[in-house]
């Protein structure tokens, strides 16, 4: 009980802005939101399922907390399977059958690419939760915005972070061929190449699954590091079969998917994964917002994890700052959404969200590139390291940038 009356208290102010609103457009109940989520192969299933779980809690939330413009939300989740055909039929499907007024969540980069077009060319707004393309912005649509990082902000943190481990001179890049994998296997190459260390592409399609052939390759390259770029169960496949050919995390210095933050999933799959480093989305549990710390709570009740994934606090926040918006507006029309949104100051979970640069101010004006359009500035991304075998990742030590920093890293092989 003491967890859903600090939930209602967070959300209030969207059941406030929803009773305010609530004259000003006659509204059919309930209103629609969609959200996009990988929850079938070869999409990353584990990040999907965290996804929807956030985004329902989302919709639980606000529905406590009043609704909007007098009405309960309803979020209508469609399965992307991690395919970009599949990410665009299913946009369609949610606007065109479903009736959706806007659209959040969404975690592959190929997957925004292709559904973003479809949303933008209806006037739907959407707000993307975990899609790192930097084009998705980039491309300046008016109806496109997102909460998760650029992929080159991302790229940025690992290369960084290589960078300041000492005895390294040669790191083996594992890719998948996809928007976001390649984006940020070249970025990764380019930082480590101007930091003076040399480096190698490995692609792979995605949802691979049998890495024998690509880990005796990378053995042959005698890398000092390897940085991997695959998403979902991929990550964990490779990374054990990495370790069980001798150049796993326990190894030598080791960057993981991100998916390895499900720490439960993490260590059933990649048993020997200890003093692997994975990258972080958003500021340690110790430092969670007030809203953050709520649904961490619920999050883990509901999932019985141990810990909270950056990319479910992500869904979550998708689906509530569209929630806010539509209120603030006083209407679902897709224009005055956008407006609203491009004003909106929203208390997330993951920190006070907002987009300083779209149709009111040009990234240009502070000399910003056009991936700056509708793009939340301010996430905090971190690097972990797995220290203690079976360790949860909300224990996990955080070894970069300093000003996170909880430990040092400990490094193997050197």
């Amino acid at each position: 009980m003491r967890i859903t009356i600090v939930r209602r208290a967070l959300l209030a102010s969207v059941g406030t802005m929803a009773m305010l609103g609530g004259a000003a457009q006659a509204q059919d109940c309930p209103i629609k939101i969609g959200a996009l989520a990988p929850l079938s192969a070869p999409g990353t299933v584990v990040g999907g399922e965290a996804m929807r779980d956030a985004m329902m809690i989302a919709e639980a939330d606000i529905n406590a907390a009043g609704g909007v413009l007098g009405c309960d939300i309803e979020v209508i989740i469609g399965d992307s399977e991690g395919l970009p055909e599949r990410g665009a039929a299913v946009m369609e499907r949610l606007i065109a059958q479903d009736g959706v007024v806007a659209v959040g969540g969404g975690y592959h980069s190929s997957v925004g690419v292709a559904a973003k077009d479809v949303a933008d060319a209806r006037g739907v707004p959407v707000v993307f939760a975990e899609t790192w393309n930097d084009t998705i912005t980039g491309d300046k649509q008016k109806y496109i915005f997102r909460i998760a990082p650029l992929s080159s902000w991302a790229s940025g943190t690992i290369y960084q972070f290589a960078l300041t481990l000492p005895g390294i001179e040669k790191v083996a890049i594992l890719t998948e061929n996809t928007d976001y994998g390649i984006p940020a296997s070249e970025e990764t190459k380019r930082g480590l190449g101007e930091g003076g260390v040399d480096s190698v592409i490995f692609s792979v399609d995605i949802g691979t699954q049998d890495y024998a052939g690509i880990v005796e390759r990378i053995k042959a390259e005698d890398p000092d590091m390897i940085i991997t770029l695959v998403t979902g169960e991929a990550a964990y496949n490779f990374t054990q079969q990495a370790a069980d050919a001798g150049i796993g995390p326990m190894d030598l210095p080791f960057v993981t998917g991100q998916d390895a933050l499900e720490s439960g999933a993490y260590w059933t799959n990649v048993p020997d994964g200890q003093y692997a480093f994975v990258q972080r989305i958003g500021v340690p549990e110790s430092q969670f917002t007030e809203k953050g710390k709520a649904f961490a709570a619920a999050y883990k009740e509901k999932t019985g994890k141990s810990d909270v994934e950056s990319y479910a606090m992500e869904a979550y926040d998708s689906i509530a700052i569209l929630a806010q918006a539509i209120g603030e507006a006083g209407s679902t029309d897709g224009d005055a959404i956008v407006a609203a949104l491009e004003a909106i100051e929203h208390d997330g979970t993951l920190g006070k969200i907002y987009f300083p640069y779209g149709t009111q101010k040009d990234p240009s004006e502070d000399g910003k590139g056009d991936e700056w359009w509708h793009q939340w500035p301010d996430p905090a991304l971190t690097m972990i390291q797995y220290q203690e075998e079976g360790q949860s990742s909300t224990d996990a030590a955080i070894v970069y940038p300093d000003a996170y920093k909880t430990a040092d890293p400990i490094l193997v092989n050197q």
